[in-house]
């Protein structure tokens, strides 16, 4: 029987070759040179975030032994996309070093210079030691982990620094081994040095400010001769939310970011040059396997630090900042003009503060009873929070879905569902089995005796950090057969256990999964059959990470 041939690239493939296109924009001498900085530092993060969850899911596929429920969509043939992910990464991290090498080349030509501790003039080292004594050390602590009965945990998202510490003279050179955290959480990674010349800058990372100053942290064990290499770890990062009917859906995602900690390693990057007694010792006590694991890069890692690098470039950068939607800069009142027009925002082009901007009108407008949203990923300091907590205090009722599955922001998503019900928000139950990732709002407004009601339907994330990258639409609207659909659906939100009799009576927004599988095959069909029929026919489609075949 023939093998059936696949006609899909498989989407981590394919997510691969996204990525060469962030390398393809940090090669391009027409980018400003702190954007092709940044642009290697957004490939490295997003090729760690990739590691943590798509190489972790395709070795647990492999893994998977068809016993019990793997709740992904299974791959044919995991094996074979591992070894050609192997074989992409390096090949772009080659190209990764190229393009460092000629952007570096660059930053010097600007008098840029990011120098290590074996190039420091004398006032320099006298500013690396006193920046150590007053700022680093206190953040360090080593672990001899030849003394230590059980290998030390390593966080994911750290750089460390291995070092190998020996005396001079010895017959037969004696090792002990030792590892140090770097602590750019705390102090972050780039320290701008005294330079010696006013046109010059010059930078050094901190893990080179601690190799400086080695000695002076390790001289109580007697020894003379100090070597130290950076590596860091990348773990499976998916959570697993286990079957216990006993336990809520928070407690059981609670337990999984316990457990992420112990998730297993899918990558171990490495300085080349490390000492191969040390590189060894590593490997047996992390329990690394090495095919595919074990990776030799070069000195700096941890490259995702790169994109706040310092902004000492004499070219800025030409991005405009967004700007507000023409109809809204003429109006003194943002909800009179979506109460009489739609306005669709387009991000980031149009600023995101619109929105945040609605939401602080219904908080304080008196007539305004009731806030309903959805929340996803927000950002640190949300705005939106803010204005919804405010809209409480203002006497509103306020129902916030507050979806806690978010990769990564978990553990946020329950911290502000305790500050929501803190100030009296009502936050929706999650629905099991279900994400929601609906970006919706409705506001009910009184007019006499009459509700009015309007909002916004959007794409991404409401996060006005993200929403200066990252490329959404969001419909600011009063619509009567949107805001319809809208109640059915944050009725069915809120009563889900009911059933889904409220979603399956939207007439205008299609809901997902009752019936959007349905009317894009029906659109589809559509346009094929005009297609064939010599009319106009065109699909255009804007989607993120398409995996269904």
């Amino acid at each position: 029987m023939a093998v059936k041939k696949r006609r899909t690239i498989p989407r981590d493939i394919s997510w691969l070759a996204f990525n060469g296109r962030v390398l393809q924009e940090a090669a391009d001498p027409s980018v400003p040179l702190r954007e092709r900085v940044k642009f290697l530092g957004i490939f490295s993060n997003n090729l760690d975030e990739f590691f943590r969850v798509r190489v972790a899911a395709l070795n647990r596929m492999k893994e998977f032994s068809g016993k019990g429920k793997l709740n992904m969509h299974m791959e044919t043939a995991p094996e074979k996309i591992l070894l050609q992910i192997q074989t992409i990464v390096l090949q772009q991290q080659d190209r990764f070093d190229q393009i460092w090498n000629n952007i570096y080349a660059e930053m010097k030509s600007e008098k840029i210079y990011l120098v290590t501790e074996k190039d420091l003039n004398k006032d320099q080292q006298k500013f690396v030691q006193n920046y150590f004594e007053e700022e680093a050390r206190a953040n360090i602590i080593p672990l001899m982990i030849q003394s230590i009965p059980q290998f030390p945990y390593l966080r994911e998202k750290s750089l460390y620094l291995g070092v190998v510490l020996s005396k001079k003279g010895t017959e037969k050179e004696e090792k002990r081994f030792a590892l140090i955290e770097i602590p750019s959480r705390t102090l972050g990674r780039f320290v701008i040095l005294p330079s010696p010349a006013p046109d010059e800058h010059h930078i050094i990372l901190l893990e080179d400010i601690i190799r400086y100053n080695l000695k002076s942290i390790f001289s109580y064990f007697g020894y003379e001769r100090y070597r130290s290499w950076v590596f860091k770890v990348t773990k499976d990062a998916e959570i697993d939310i286990d079957n216990d009917l006993s336990t809520s859906l928070i407690e059981k995602i609670e337990k999984g970011l316990k457990n992420r900690r112990k998730g297993k390693f899918v990558r171990f990057i490495y300085d080349k040059e490390m000492d191969i007694d040390l590189l060894d010792f590593l490997i047996k006590g992390l329990s690394l396997a090495k095919k595919g694991t074990i990776i030799p890069g070069g000195r700096i890692h941890n490259f995702r630090h790169f994109m706040d690098f310092p902004d000492v470039f004499t070219r800025k950068g030409q991005r405009k900042k967004p700007f507000p939607h023409p109809l809204i800069s003429r109006a003194n009142r943002i909800t009179d003009i979506v109460l009489e027009q739609d306005v669709m925002l387009h991000f980031p082009y149009h600023s995101f503060n619109a929105v945040i901007d609605l939401l602080r009108e219904a908080a304080i407008d008196p007539d305004v009873t009731a806030i309903k949203v959805t929340c996803y990923r927000l950002a640190s300091n949300s705005k939106l929070i803010n204005a919804l907590i405010n809209a409480v205090r203002n006497g509103k009722q306020v129902t916030a879905m507050m979806e806690y599955r978010a990769r990564f922001d978990e553990e946020a998503n329950l911290e502000w569902k305790i500050i929501l019900e803190e100030e009296g928000v009502k936050v929706i139950d999650v629905i099991p089995n279900m994400k929601v990732h609906a970006k919706l709002c409705m506001i009910k407004k009184m007019k006499g005796t009459r509700a009015v009601y309007y909002g916004f339907v959007s794409t991404g994330n409401l996060n006005e950090k993200t929403a200066m990258l990252y490329s959404d639409h969001c419909l600011l609207t009063s619509d009567r057969s949107i805001m319809a659909d809208m109640n059915r659906i944050f009725t069915y939100m809120e009563k889900w256990k009911e059933g889904a009799a409220p979603l399956k009576a939207c007439k205008t927004l299609i809901p997902c999964p009752i019936f959007l599988r349905k009317e894009l095959f029906h659109m589809i069909n559509t346009e094929i059959k005009s297609a064939k029929n010599k009319k106009q026919a065109s699909i255009t489609l804007k989607v993120n990470s398409l995996s269904d075949e």
